[in-house]
């Protein structure tokens, strides 16, 4: 059985968090990927950029459901998902818009286990993680050239 470490790509793109946003974007189109694992200087993962970040910049804001309490607004959602969403908008780096502490594969992990998380979750990009520094990257497309060899 196939494991992670079988095909997952190791000559991986990434970016930094105080990378500017106009920069991953431009590396994503560039290179054809959806996801940017995000790194430290010493090769931690701690977030990862999607395309689907960056197309989230240009949704119209979603206002919480308020009622009226004496005169006052109390909202019927959490306000920190609306602060969430504000910072994604607006953000001009990637520490801002990417998704924080991504979920990780070893490359031990069996490939029909990632390939489970990839569609239960919707991934389309998932880190390969060995001894805390990024050792590689499984996209859909790695997971289709397993199937097809």
């Amino acid at each position: 059985m196939l494991k992670a470490k079988d095909v997952m790509t190791r000559e991986v793109v990434t970016v930094t968090p105080d990378t500017e946003i106009s920069q991953a974007a431009r590396l994503l189109l560039d290179k054809g990927i959806n996801g940017l694992p995000v790194v430290t200087p010493q090769g931690a993962v701690v977030g990862i950029l999607c395309q689907s970040d960056l197309v989230a910049q240009q949704k119209k804001i979603s206002l919480p459901s308020v009622f009226s309490l004496l005169d006052g607004f109390v909202p019927l959602s959490s306000m920190k998902d609306l602060d969430r969403e504000m910072e994604k908008i607006t953000a001009m780096t990637v520490e801002s818009a990417m998704t924080p502490k991504p979920v990780c594969v070893t490359p031990e992990t069996f490939v029909d286990e990632v390939a489970t998380l990839m569609t239960d979750r919707n991934f389309h990009t998932v880190p390969v993680v060995d001894g805390g520094k990024l050792a590689g990257v499984i996209g859909m497309r790695d997971i289709l050239n397993a199937i097809v060899k």
